[in-house]
C-alpha cells in the first residue's frame, strides 16, 4: 500500500525524537519509526484529543464521545479508553482530574498536512513541499465511516483544505516546468470532486502548460457533459476562455 503523504511529513518532522499520531489512513502512532496500531475502542479518543490543541475538559470529552447514557457511564468509558491506550504501549495523552491533553513533543499528521497546505495556498512552499505529488483520492478522506458530528466537520474541513492545496500544488508544479506531475496532481483533485470547477480549471491549465490543447479540450468536454447532466449548468466563462470555446448562444 502506498504511503500517505501525511505519513511522509511525519517521517521528516523528527520521528526519531518525537511521537507522531497518524489520523489519516486509520489511527496509529509512530514511535521512533515503529508503527503501533491504536485499539479500536480508543481511536476516537485519541483523534479527538489530537485535534484539540491544548487541554480538553474530561466532561466535554466523555460527553462528546459517549453521548448516550449518563455521565457516570461516559466517564467509565473514558477511563477504559485511556487504559487501552496505555496497555497498548501508546502513552501520548496526559491527564489530571479535570483535563486531558496531548503530551509535549507529540506531532499530529493532520497538523503537519495543514501546515503544508497553508504554505502552498499562500504561495510560499518549501522545496520539499513540491515533491508530495503522489496522491490518491482516498487520501483526502479523514475518518472514513465515522459519523460523529465533530468527525464529519473535521473530515469536510480537511477535504476542502487539501483540495485547495492540490490545486495550488499543481500550479506551482507547472510554473516550474514540471507539467507531467502537475497533470497527475490536478487529476487527483478532479477525481476526488469531478464537479469542482476550480479543479477542472487547474487540470486544463496543466494540459495547456504541456502544450496539449487536445487534452485540454477533451477535459473541458467531459466536464461540460457532466455539469449539464448533473447540475444543468454550463462551465463558467473563464473555463471556456481557456480552451477557446464560445459562450453558448453567442458563438
Amino acid at each position: 500500500m502506498a504511503t500517505h503523504p501525511a505519513a511522509l511529513l511525519c517521517q521528516v518532522s523528527g520521528a526519531d525524537e518525537r511521537t507522531c499520531v497518524n489520523l489519516f489512513g486509520g489511527a496509529n502512532v509512530t514511535v521512533a519509526g515503529h508503527r503501533v496500531d491504536v485499539p479500536e475502542g480508543s481511536r476516537r479518543l485519541l483523534a479527538f484529543i489530537s485535534l484539540n490543541h491544548g487541554p480538553v475538559e474530561r466532561r466535554r470529552v466523555a460527553g462528546t464521545l459517549w453521548p448516550l447514557g449518563d455521565d457516570v457511564r461516559a466517564a467509565g468509558n473514558l477511563r477504559s479508553a485511556l487504559w487501552r491506550l496505555k496497555t497498548g504501549g501508546i502513552d501520548v495523552i496526559s491527564s489530571d482530574k479535570f483535563s486531558l491533553w496531548l503530551r509535549p513533543r507529540t506531532v499530529v499528521d493532520v497538523d503537519l498536512l495543514g501546515d503544508w497546505a497553508a504554505r502552498l495556498i499562500s504561495g510560499r512552499p518549501r522545496p520539499g513541499d513540491l515533491d508530495l505529488f503522489h496522491w490518491h483520492p482516498d487520501y483526502l478522506e479523514l475518518f472514513p465511516g465515522w459519523y460523529d458530528d465533530w468527525a464529519v466537520f473535521e473530515r469536510e474541513h480537511q477535504r476542502q483544505l487539501l483540495l485547495h492545496a492540490l490545486e495550488a500544488l499543481a500550479r506551482q508544479l507547472f510554473a516550474r516546468q514540471r507539467g507531467a506531475e502537475a497533470v497527475v496532481v490536478a487529476m487527483t483533485a478532479v477525481a476526488a470532486e469531478p464537479l469542482r470547477e476550480s479543479a477542472q480549471q487547474v487540470l486544463i491549465e496543466a494540459h495547456l502548460s504541456n502544450g496539449n490543447l487536445c487534452e485540454a479540450r477533451r477535459a473541458y468536454d467531459l466536464y461540460r457533459t457532466r455539469a449539464l447532466r448533473d447540475l444543468e449548468v454550463e462551465p463558467g466563462p473563464r473555463l471556456r476562455a481557456l480552451v477557446g470555446k464560445p459562450v453558448p448562444g453567442r458563438g
